[in-house]
C-alpha cells in the first residue's frame, strides 16, 4: 500500500467499532472541528517525547498524545512537508476530516504552526490489524475468522463509500523529493507494481493494496517474507499456484486452527488475488469487491473462480507488466528489516 493505504491495515479498529444506521457519513462543506495549536500538540506528547513514539512512515512520525479533555490521540508529525501558507495547509486537509466511516480511523485536526505541518487522529486504543497478525498481539490470537471477514467487508465498503484515495498525504511533499526514497521508506509490499515502476498513484494501486490485506487476513502471512537468502517474496506469489490447485487448506492461517467457513476462505482469497491481478485493468473495483466478499454475486463470484489467473496451467501471473524490484513479489534483500517490521 503505497504511502497511505500501505498503512492501511494501521488504521483499521481490529475489534471495529459500533455504529447504527448508515456507516458512511460527510461533514459537508464546513471547517474542520479542531484546529490545534502547537504549543497544545507539545503538551499531549510530552514534547513529542521518544517514549510517546508510536510509529514512523515514509512522511513522518507518530505520536501517542493526551488532550486537556482526557481523550487519546496519534499526532503525525510531517516532515519534508510545503512550506504553504496556512490556509493552503488547512484547504487540502479538509478533505480528510469530512468523512467519517466506522472502519476508518477518524480524523480529529490539524496544526500549521510555522513550518510545522502536523496531523492528528484518534488514537487506537485495540492497536493495528498488523500488530494482530504480525506484530505485539499475533501470539494472543484475537483475531478469530469472523473478525477477519469482519474487517474485510468493514474496510471494503469504508473504501468503496467514501472513495478515499491513498495518496492524500502526497500532496504535502514538496516537488523534487526522490520519489525512490519515499518507497524505500515504506512497506513495499503493499504497493502495485504499475506504481513503483511509474511513480502515479490510481484506483487500482488501492485495489491493489487492499488485495495484499485480503491475503494476510487469509494466510496470516506478511506482505513479504524471507525466500532464501537473497530476496523476499510476496504473500501474492505464494497463495497464487496454491490457490490454482485448490490448496486452500494450505493456504489458512494455521492460527485459526481449522476454525473457519471453508467457502469463505475461498470468496476471500480468491477476490485478494484478483485485486492484485498484474494487469491494473483487470482489477475489479471496490464496489464488485464489496459486493463478493459479502457472497452477494454468485454470478460474479462464478466468473472469477473461472478466471484465467485461476487454472492450473496458466501462466497469467508471470504476463504482462514486468515485476519491478520492490514490488510485493520480490523485495531486494536490504530492503528486508523494513518489510518485516
Amino acid at each position: 500500500m503505497h504511502p497511505k493505504l500501505s498503512r492501511f491495515a494501521h488504521r483499521v479498529l481490529c475489534c471495529g467499532r459500533k455504529g447504527s444506521g448508515e456507516d458512511l457519513s460527510d461533514e459537508g462543506s464546513g471547517s474542520l472541528r479542531w484546529v490545534f495549536s502547537l504549543r497544545e500538540l507539545r503538551s499531549a506528547t510530552n514534547s513529542f517525547n521518544y517514549d510517546n513514539k508510536i510509529g514512523e512512515g515514509p512522511f513522518g512520525s507518530v505520536y501517542w498524545g493526551q488532550v486537556w479533555d482526557g481523550s487519546q490521540i496519534a499526532v503525525k508529525k510531517l516532515k519534508c512537508a510545503k512550506n504553504g501558507t496556512e490556509t493552503e495547509f488547512a484547504s487540502d486537509v479538509e478533505i480528510l476530516g469530512r468523512v467519517r466511516h466506522k472502519n476508518l480511523l477518524s480524523f480529529r485536526g490539524y496544526c500549521a504552526d510555522g513550518p510545522e505541518r502536523v496531523l492528528v487522529y484518534d488514537f487506537m486504543p485495540n492497536s493495528s490489524l498488523y500488530a494482530h497478525l504480525h506484530g505485539t498481539h499475533s501470539t494472543e490470537c484475537l483475531l478469530d475468522w469472523r473478525r477477519r471477514t469482519f474487517i474485510a467487508i468493514g474496510a471494503a465498503r469504508a473504501l468503496a463509500l467514501a472513495h478515499l484515495g491513498d495518496f492524500g498525504l502526497i500532496r504535502f511533499i514538496p516537488d523534487g523529493v526522490d520519489h525512490d526514497k519515499i518507497i524505500s521508506e515504506n512497506q513495499r509490499g503493499y504497493l502495485a507494481p504499475e506504481y513503483i515502476m511509474f511513480g502515479k498513484p490510481t484506483i487500482g494501486c488501492d485495489v491493489y493494496s487492499f488485495g495484499i490485506i485480503l491475503l494476510e487476513l487469509s494466510s496470516g502471512r506478511r506482505p513479504v517474507e524471507r525466500s532464501g537468502s537473497a530476496k523476499m517474496c510476496g504473500v501474492r506469489n505464494w497463495v497464487l499456484p496454491l490457490a490454482k490447485d485448490g490448496r486452500y487448506d494450505e493456504i489458512v492461517d494455521s492460527k485459526l486452527n481449522d476454525k473457519y467457513s471453508e467457502s469463505e476462505l475461498k470468496r476471500v482469497v480468491l477476490v485478494g488475488l484478483a485485486c492484485t491481478h498484474r494487469e491494473p485493468e483487470k482489477r475489479p473495483t471496490m464496489l464488485e469487491v464489496v459486493s463478493m466478499l459479502k457472497g452477494e454475486s454468485k454470478e460474479m463470484l462464478s466468473r472469477l473462480e473461472n478466471d484465467e489467473l485461476f487454472r492450473p496451467d496458466s501462466t497469467v501471473s508471470s504476463h504482462g507488466m514486468s515485476t519491478p524490484e520492490g514490488s510485493s513479489d520480490c523485495v531486494p534483500k536490504n530492503d528486508q528489516e523494513l518489510a518485516a517490521a
